[in-house]
């Protein structure tokens, strides 16, 4: 990633914190939307190919509805879905310049194979509604024959494009995340960083693949209390649904969330083992843990609903399990800010020595130049050989020689010395613009 690095610039011990609190940003918005996304599109897929094979209109009509909660519209998947992606790979990047670490790389495969599955999975959403429209003007029956038939092509055209998307979409959703988690994983394992079997690593690292676990199982967890959420709870849930329906959703929902919010705890613990020791903290098993009591509170609001058939609970179950994974993913950008906080240290002593030379070729302090100053805030008032405004300098500037501070005080609080001249008014210089002039009309004065 040799363009990458060419973008890097020094940052200060300052701007490394704000890379890592945009971080986290980044990670509130990205990761709860791609996890709905993943999570819905394999349950929509999956319903419908149920309820094609088993002749079910309840599966069917689970499955539409669920790809339309979960995708929202085009618009957000740009922005939540891509764009997330490619600021972090410019925030990482920066972070582990130098390292050869393998994350950078990771997230551009990311980045790719997530472009792709959304736009397959947004084709697989709106395809099942021109397939609908096709069918219907199909059934309809007040309508030319040779239109029913016109149509009737383009509804088979339409599943056939509907079976296709949905299929390659969530494939490359799975590819995109694998690599995503690929990628935060490489950053947290500094003894990865220069790896040569970067390929090697990806496919054989255990690490990666129970987080990777991990993050599924979140994503199905969060999706079903979305659909709890939306059915049953948002604006007062979906009016006039079929009692069939409403029970079978219901139903369904209740068990997917139930299942995933029993076995998170479990992978969640195991990834705590799978970091390394350089990713450890207090804070870290804190969040970690604090996430795995709301997670216990999920669980007993679902047992409640499930015994006592109910969903009065929906909308407190879909606040929690987000916190839960915003938990997640602060103890996440915890780990990573432990692992990166000696790189960072190297980082900032580059930046200071960057800074150092920066102003050595530039001349220190001369880097303001008093000429100049002299130039624009004196010259009006003041020569060196003769009487202006002001007296001339070399009349004046002896009493100063060898006492560059003395001048400098003048110059920044005049006072009224010669009542045969005006008063002298401030400037508004700062003390390094003062000291700046005072070296230079010192030194010009000598010529005259």
């Amino acid at each position: 990633m040799e363009f990458l690095d060419k973008l890097v610039l020094p940052q200060s011990a300052e701007h490394i914190a704000l890379l890592h609190y945009m971080t986290l940003l980044i990670l509130f918005l990205f990761l709860p939307f791609i996890s709905i996304v993943l999570g819905g599109s394999t349950l929509s897929l999956i319903y419908k190919r149920r309820g094609i094979k088993e002749d079910n209109s309840n599966f069917t009509r689970f499955s539409k509805d669920i790809i339309e909660i979960c995708t929202v519209n085009k618009s957000t998947g740009v922005i939540l879905g891509i764009v997330p992606i490619l600021a972090l790979i410019l925030i990482f990047t920066q972070l582990l310049h130098t390292t050869q670490s393998p994350s950078v790389w990771y997230l551009m495969v990311s980045l790719i194979s997530m472009t792709s599955g959304l736009v397959y999975i947004y084709v697989y959403r709106y395809s099942i509604t021109f397939k609908d429209m096709f069918k219907a003007v199909t059934n309809e029956s007040n309508a030319n024959e040779d239109l029913k038939q016109q149509f009737k092509s383009y509804s088979k055209r339409a599943e056939v494009v509907n079976d296709k998307s949905g299929l390659w979409g969530i494939i490359f959703l799975y590819i995109a995340t694998y690599f995503y988690i690929a990628g935060l994983t490489a950053a947290l394992s500094s003894e990865t960083w220069g790896a040569k079997s970067g390929i090697l690593l990806l496919f054989t690292s255990w690490e990666i693949f129970l987080k990777w676990i991990h993050f599924l199982i979140g994503s199905f967890l969060i999706t079903g209390a979305l659909v709890l959420f939306n059915f049953f709870f948002w604006e007062g849930g979906i009016k006039d649904l079929p009692k069939d329906y409403s029970d079978f959703v219901k139903k369904t929902a209740l068990t997917h969330t139930l299942i995933n919010a029993v076995v998170l705890p479990f992978v969640a613990l195991l990834n705590i083992f799978a970091l390394p020791s350089a990713a450890l903290s207090t804070s870290l098993f804190g969040f970690v843990l604090t996430g795995l009591f709301i997670l216990f509170l999920v669980f007993h609001l679902l047992y409640d609903m499930i015994k006592n058939n109910h969903v009065r609970f929906s909308g407190w179950v879909f606040i929690l399990v987000l916190f839960t994974l915003i938990f997640f993913v602060i103890s996440d950008q915890i780990g990573l800010n432990n692992s990166t906080k000696k790189h960072s240290v190297v980082l900032t002593a580059d930046f200071e020595k960057s800074l150092k030379e920066l102003k050595t070729s530039a001349g220190g302090i001369g880097a303001i130049s008093g000429a100049d100053i002299y130039a624009t805030k004196c010259a009006a008032c003041h020569q060196f050989d003769k009487k202006l405004v002001g007296p001339a300098h070399k009349d004046v500037l002896v009493k100063y020689e060898g006492n560059v501070d003395k001048l400098v005080q003048f110059i920044n609080n005049p006072v009224k010395v010669d009542p045969a001249f005006p008063p002298m008014p401030s400037q508004g210089l700062k003390p390094n613009e003062a000291k700046a002039v005072a070296k230079y009309v010192l030194e010009e004065v000598k010529k005259y």
